[in-house]
């Protein structure tokens, strides 16, 4: 295995340096080692490396200064931000500044190599990590599905987008800033507080006590991190998904605003932002073989995922009037997410609502941003959509099963959907993934 790529380390501790030179030389990377900004800003100008692993903290001038002095005199060398105890506002600051990616301390070597491989500049890297991504495929396809690069690029947001509203289960004012991020961070949400919270199945609330083989009930999507919570994530991912934004950071206090109960106002936002194609190919999830939850008979609810060369959602529901069978397809190669289902609101009956409000679960934001019904009928608001209802139902499958952190090339199935359903399946596509997520 030869690498002949140069690798520059800037850590103010010996042993992180020499252990980090001794596992990098294993894999027959070139190493130099240095203590400091001002040793690293001298090496440079005599010796260009392929890529820099920069600690934050270091003596003198610290890696922030270091990273945006590097930027500005050598714009072409990636550089990886490494620190012990930063929180996201510093790992924010050094993705503006210029670094491909932020890794915490103690660092996972595996993690590191095959950023290492990502980033790098050479074309040996590039062959490298089609080479993680075809060995991940071939190992878990068996399993029915894996993970493989797309034919698309990763995106992210020109400028940070900004929406005030009311939140859904509390009733009170709350607002989200969506920024840009650099490839491969992914969606991850961050409370006002600092608490970071990936947009992956693993964040769920009470991930731990779901399982593939059951439902659950749950009426909106919930992630958590510790005692920090984000309420309602559904349509936003919705529409981050449709629109193909994978790198994206979200400040928010507890509740992303709802205005009306669809996620038109998020995909607004995103459109005036400004979508920006970036320098690596997005992955997706393939499926192999049929993944279900549930009995596939009309009269129950069920899900499944199956091959297809593309991506595509078949939906039917069967509710009392008004809403009756409703069936619908959408193929976003031929279809706009945008026109077609982001404009489709939430439904619920005036019962139910009343009934939760009454006993404290929801607040006042359920009834300006549902369609209600009552009595066999619509009692607050014209349809957008005659079939409004069945095109909602599959806005939130979208949401949810972004979750998995990438697209799908596949087609999914549904009847009678909830989100504890749309999490099921989403939990044993994770599973059926293995290690290759």
């Amino acid at each position: 295995m030869s690498h002949s790529r140069r690798i520059f380390i800037v850590d103010d501790h010996e042993s992180i340096r020499t252990s980090l030179r001794a596992a990098l030389t294993d894999e027959a990377y070139r190493i130099a080692i240095y203590g400091s900004a001002e040793e690293l800003q001298e090496a440079v100008r005599h010796e260009s490396p392929d890529m820099i692993l920069l600690d934050i903290w270091l003596p003198g001038m610290d890696g922030i200064e270091a990273l945006k002095r590097l930027k500005a005199e050598f714009p072409q060398i990636p550089v990886i931000i490494m620190s012990g105890h930063a929180g996201i506002d510093i790992a924010v600051s050094a993705m503006k500044a210029g670094a491909v990616d932020f890794l915490e301390k103690p660092l996972n070597l595996d993690l590191l190599l095959e950023k290492i491989a990502l980033h790098s500049n050479s074309n040996s890297g590039n062959i490298r990590g089609l080479k993680i991504a075809k060995q991940a495929q071939d190992a878990s396809a068996h399993l029915g599905a894996s993970i493989a690069l797309s034919r698309d690029p990763q995106r992210t947001l020109k400028r940070s987008a900004v929406m005030n509203g009311v939140g859904l289960l509390s009733g009170h004012p709350t607002g989200i800033i969506v920024s840009p991020m650099p490839i491969d961070t992914g969606i991850i949400f961050c409370t006002i507080d600092g608490f970071e919270i990936p947009a992956r199945i693993t964040a769920l609330e009470n991930f731990g006590s779901y399982s593939s083989d059951k439902t659950f009930t749950a009426n909106s999507t919930v992630l958590a991190n510790g005692h920090r919570r984000v309420r309602t994530v559904e349509h936003l991912l919705a529409a981050l998904n449709m629109m193909g934004i994978t790198n994206a950071i979200i400040k928010v206090n507890e509740e992303i605003p709802n205005i009306d109960g669809s996620a038109a106002d998020y995909c607004r936002i995103i459109s005036e932002a400004g979508i920006e194609e970036q320098s690596c190919v997005r992955r997706e999830i393939v499926i192999h073989k049929k993944i279900s939850i549930g009995r596939e008979i009309d009269a129950e609810k069920h899900i499944y995922a199956e091959p297809y060369d593309g991506f595509e959602v078949v939906m039917r529901v069967n509710y009392p009037a008004p809403i009756l069978e409703q069936k619908y397809r959408f193929n976003p190669s031929i279809q706009s997410f945008v026109d077609e289902i982001a404009p489709a609101r939430s439904f619920n009956t005036f019962k139910n609502i009343d009934l939760a409000q009454q006993q404290g679960m929801v607040g006042s934001g359920y009834l300006n941003s549902h369609i209600i019904i009552h009595d066999g009928k619509v009692i607050n608001t014209k349809l957008n959509f005659p079939d409004e209802f069945v095109r909602h139902k599959i806005l939130d499958l979208l949401g949810d099963l972004y979750l998995l952190g990438h697209g799908i090339r596949g087609r999914i199935v549904g009847n009678m959907t909830s989100h504890g359903l749309n999490q099921a399946l989403a939990i044993k596509i994770h599973e059926a993934l293995g290690s290759t997520t």
